[in-house]
């Protein structure tokens, strides 16, 4: 299988509504989508939607990175260019994993292979902040069939716990709350939020401090009433590990764009459960295809809510059929889902086309 063509595409996907992190706000997914075809008319895609905070990439970098390895793996198979990929996963795992999903997917990848509807549950993100907001917002989410909701936190620790106490008595115990913070607090603001918790309901804390603060990690899973989840922190098996031995989170998130494919995602899963701890899988930050794959994997392999919900979050999908959303969960349909061409040129601010003559 050799690669006969590479188009690269630098998508704007504007949001619904500014999606409210504790590192900033997020108006529009920079996304970029690769597509490989070989010599037989096959067809793969990749995505990768960067949001420096959750990799060290920017969009402008990662774009850069993607269009110089696509020429340089333009003419060559399947496995020679992931091999070839490989030494960019540590630096640039976003635009690696674009590259290396397009690749498997062109392959066949099994994990990608749909063959009868599956439901795979998600969880629903509680966007408001006001009081007089939640009850409604919430009851609105039970009434679609959620029963994982996700609450950002790690801004104010005394306002956010008053606000997850008063979202615990409006739920009252109908779903789970996972709470986020998104790297917000420091060691000593995390500590005090993560001991002042009420457990009931609540399904775990996931990521309070900075991603590289390994000993806040520690300090607040020793103190923290919930069990906890680290999200950012993690990029590959050795983090993994290095959670287990510390002893820092009980479960750990993975997101398919940082761990450079489909192949190094499920290892990355075995290794989990290998260590100990309980898998997470999902990203609220990315688009229907990477969604897609995610709750591919998901099927068989996660026991909890998914959290791959980018794709609800933009104004206009890509998909000529819509992924599709009933009682709280994504339905995978038989297939694989195709791209509308006019939606992808209205998104596109910049197409790439590289054929296989480019690397000579």
């Amino acid at each position: 299988m050799r690669l006969e063509s590479i188009t690269l595409r630098a998508l704007e996907m504007p949001l619904q509504r500014p999606y409210l992190l504790a590192f900033g706000t997020v108006e529009a997914f920079d996304t970029i989508l690769v597509e490989v075809r070989d010599e037989d008319g096959g067809v793969g895609y990749g995505e990768a939607t960067v949001l420096t905070g959750y990799t060290a990439e920017t969009p402008q970098a990662a774009w850069h990175t993607v269009t110089a390895a696509a020429q340089a793996m333009a003419g060559s198979n399947g496995e020679t260019a992931k091999t070839g990929l490989v030494p960019l996963i540590a630096e640039h795992p976003f635009a690696a994993t674009a590259l290396v999903t397009a690749i498997e997917m062109l392959e066949g990848d099994a994990r990608l292979t749909v063959e009868r509807e599956t439901a795979v549950p998600l969880l629903a993100i509680v966007n408001t902040t006001h009081e007089a907001e939640l009850a409604p917002e919430i009851e609105a989410r039970l009434a679609e069939g959620y029963r994982t909701l996700k609450i950002k936190v790690g801004f104010d620790a005394e306002a956010d716990l008053a606000r997850v106490r008063l979202i615990q008595r409006i739920v009252r115990g109908r779903a789970e709350v996972r709470l986020d913070g998104n790297q917000g607090y420091d060691r000593a603001t995390a500590c005090r939020f993560a001991a002042a918790l009420d457990p009931e309901g609540i399904e775990l804390l996931e990521q309070p401090c900075p991603a590289a603060d390994w000993a806040a990690a520690v300090a607040v899973a020793r103190v923290s009433a919930v069990p906890m989840m680290l999200d950012e922190s993690i990029y590959g098996l050795a983090e993994i590990e290095r959670a287990a031995e510390l002893g820092a989170a009980a479960f750990i998130k993975l997101k398919l764009m940082k761990l450079g494919g489909l192949a190094r995602l499920a290892e990355a899963l075995a290794r989990i459960r290998a260590c100990g701890m309980t898998p997470v899988l999902g990203n609220g930050v990315a688009g229907e295809l990477g969604c897609w794959m995610e709750a591919c994997v998901a099927r068989g392999e996660i026991d909890n809510a998914g959290e791959m919900n980018g794709f609800l979050k933009p104004r206009r999908g890509l998909f000529e059929t819509p992924l599709r959303v009933e009682q709280g969960a994504l339905v995978l349909a038989p297939g694989r889902p195709r791209f509308d061409p006019k939606a992808l040129e209205a998104a596109s601010r910049e197409t790439v086309h590289i054929p296989r003559c480019a690397a000579g």
